[in-house]
């Protein structure tokens, strides 16, 4: 998808403030025990198509408005997912704003954990 220059700017923005993680190394952490709270912040459309197995959901555009009665600890390690990584840095950005300090963004999102073989629950 060819996004606008605006939309890929404030994108970048937000990525020099969220850490990124891979689907490979999401994976390992997971793999090890770590307690890791993976947030799909797609559509509900999307999501209802299909997603990252033991995965939330709070899109985009509730996020904000619901993390803080769905997950209060705010130093709970956070990854958020969304079509390709955009969305979700962006999501990323505004709740570590609220005060949550661990917050990663999935490089290449759905994309990227369909490719890795990862579960998915439809």
């Amino acid at each position: 998808m060819k996004h606008a220059p605006g939309f890929l700017a404030i994108v970048e923005d937000a990525k020099t403030r969220v850490a990124e993680i891979t689907a490979a190394a999401y994976a390992e952490l997971a793999a090890a025990g770590s307690p890791i709270v993976l947030i799909d912040v797609r559509e509900e459309s999307e999501w209802t198509a299909g997603h990252a197995a033991g995965a939330i959901h709070l899109s985009k555009g509730i996020i904000e408005r619901d993390i803080e009665a769905r997950l209060p600890d705010t130093g709970i390690a956070l990854v958020l997912y969304c079509g390709g990584g955009f969305r979700s840095a962006l999501a990323g950005d505004a709740i570590q704003r609220m005060g949550y300090t661990s917050v990663l963004s999935l490089a290449g999102g759905w994309r990227a954990w369909k490719e890795s073989g990862l579960p998915i629950e439809a």
